[in-house]
């Protein structure tokens, strides 16, 4: 487990972005140190954030699994990727990225080198893709630069979303990286899904029941009306706006 602040009140968009630098720089630590050992094929970084998703420690965390057995999602993107790159000798999340900055009606956020937007295939409400802009297997592979431009994204990500009901808005967040087999990756673009569970306002989720568990997911807004939401937002997250911003 790993905490992101002493303080228990502190949750990722509070922080300063030092600080959230130093979260990723743990976090690409741990991973490379997991990921060294013979019997490890895989390391899974993620945040489960609010009870709503089943956080039971109160405390601002998240978690490194390792395993050694690729994780089924895991499998699927390989495949996926894999293949794109050998029909076209380009990762295929780079190409996706530039493809959605022609449209723009999807980007939420951007810098020099990650890309945050709602993916055109999102489930859940206000899903976010972050992604990488260059081939990159793993958070170890980053440079300090590119570990501050993450923590740019996350910041602006994660501070939209408490701004858009103005709660400590609950995900669960996990980032993909290449498997850990000592193989070269030049397929794999590193990236991180974040999953929303809330719809309407704080207190309306969306539930995956019924058509959506035995048929196939629904939309419940477009992922270019849920970008626009979020891009509408203050990038100052609502505790810290005067009285005056609020009247």
């Amino acid at each position: 487990m790993v905490c992101f602040s002493p303080r228990h009140d502190l949750t990722l968009p509070e922080l300063d972005l030092p600080a959230v630098e130093n979260v990723l720089s743990t976090w690409a630590k741990h991973s490379a140190d997991m990921a060294a050992e013979d019997y490890i094929q895989y390391v899974q970084v993620f945040e489960n954030k609010g009870a709503m998703m089943g956080c039971s420690n109160p405390h601002p965390h998240s978690q490194l699994w390792a395993q050694s057995q690729l994780p089924n999602e895991i499998v699927k993107e390989l495949a996926t990727q894999t293949e794109y790159f050998k029909q076209n000798n380009r990762p295929l999340l780079v190409d996706y990225v530039q493809e959605e900055h022609k449209r723009k009606d999807r980007i939420l956020f951007s810098n020099d080198h990650f890309t945050a937007l709602v993916p055109y295939w999102a489930v859940w409400p206000f899903e976010v893709l972050v992604t990488a802009h260059r081939p990159s297997a793993s958070l170890k592979e980053l440079s300090s630069t590119e570990i501050s431009a993450l923590a740019e994204v996350f910041k602006q990500v994660t501070t939209r979303y408490d701004n858009l009901f103005e709660i400590s808005f609950p995900y669960s967040m996990g980032f993909h990286q290449a498997p850990a087999d000592g193989q070269p990756h030049p397929e794999w673009v590193l990236h991180a899904h974040f999953y929303p569970p809330l719809l309407r306002s704080s207190t309306v989720r969306k539930f995956m029941v019924g058509y959506e568990m035995l048929a196939m997911p629904q939309r419940d807004i477009t992922p270019e009306t849920a970008a626009e939401r979020l891009r509408s937002l203050s990038d100052v997250h609502y505790k810290h706006k005067s009285t005056c911003d609020k009247d």
